[in-house]
């Protein structure tokens, strides 16, 4: 008996309806010939608007005034990479030495970011909401951040967006607060994340009896808050900015070669802890005894 194509079985009108709605989208909506984003036609956006109102656009379904995607554009390219020393570049560089293609190479450092490694912003803008949920309950900006921060530090939490191993001044963050600035100037954005922000490194100086400098995770915090995006997304948005330098990290390591590289060169040995060298016990029975 011949086979019957699949565009050919017959099927109801109300199992057709049923297996259409399987999965549902606002985002995309794609026929023969046709290709709308959020309604928009595919080739009115391309060579239209830039690459940042597109993020924007797939996230929040309308397009971004131009201070909002200049905002969200420069938070995109502040947090693209840090160096080979970052455990995610440093994976995806190891990565490439064993024989994987650049997507896996990429895949593999993309997963190396995670709530310590990756996650700071999003815990940040956490943290920025927590003191903005304390103003509702009346408290003015420095004391819902002193007490925010004291009750943070009583439980001996990690304080995410502040300080920074490497930079005594991240010069990141400077830049992104100025723009942050220029956009509340521009009405794109309130201000009150950034002030909120000020508030928690004000706050920290006065317990820890030293000033930490807001990060690049605390900027891009305030910035992605300021434009009303949700913590979720922060971590998203981050995750897609350091996926630029991990596949370029990737990519060079590739053309440069190397086989099997390891996080430390054959000359510098680890150190082992372990049991001093020891026999077997005789009277061990071994296998099949």
């Amino acid at each position: 008996m011949p086979e019957i194509p699949f565009s050919e079985i017959p099927m109801s009108e109300g199992t057709i309806d049923s297996a259409a709605g399987w999965w549902r989208t606002s985002i995309i909506d794609i026929h023969p010939g046709s290709i709308r984003v959020r309604g928009y036609a595919i080739e009115e956006l391309i060579g239209t608007i830039g690459f940042p109102d597109m993020v924007w656009l797939m996230l929040r379904g309308e397009l971004p005034t131009p201070a909002q995607g200049r905002l969200l554009g420069a938070a995109l390219v502040a947090a693209v990479d840090h160096g080979p020393q970052a455990p995610s570049i440093a994976t995806a560089r190891m990565a490439a030495t064993c024989g994987v293609g650049l997507n896996n190479a990429m895949a593999s450092g993309i997963n190396a970011l995670g709530d310590v490694h990756g996650g700071a912003g999003q815990q940040c803008m956490d943290l920025y909401a927590a003191v903005a949920a304390r103003m509702t309950e009346g408290m003015s900006m420095a004391g819902a951040a002193e007490n925010e921060i004291a009750a943070r530090l009583e439980r001996r939490e990690h304080i995410p967006g502040f300080g920074h191993r490497f930079h005594p001044v991240d010069p990141r963050a400077g830049r992104l607060l100025a723009l942050v600035e220029a956009a509340k100037g521009e009405g794109a954005v309130t201000g009150e994340a950034a002030a909120i922000g000020r508030a928690v490194e004000d706050a920290l100086t006065a317990r820890k009896g030293k000033r930490l400098p807001m990060n690049i995770d605390g900027a891009t915090a305030v910035v992605f808050a300021e434009l009303g995006f949700p913590s979720g997304l922060g971590r998203g948005l981050f995750v897609l900015s350091r996926s630029v330098g991990i596949m370029a990290h990737a990519w060079e390591q590739s053309q440069q070669g190397g086989r099997i590289k390891g996080p430390m060169p054959p000359s510098i040995p680890y150190r082992y802890d372990g049991a001093s060298p020891r026999p077997v016990p005789a009277e061990f029975p071994g296998d099949g005894a």
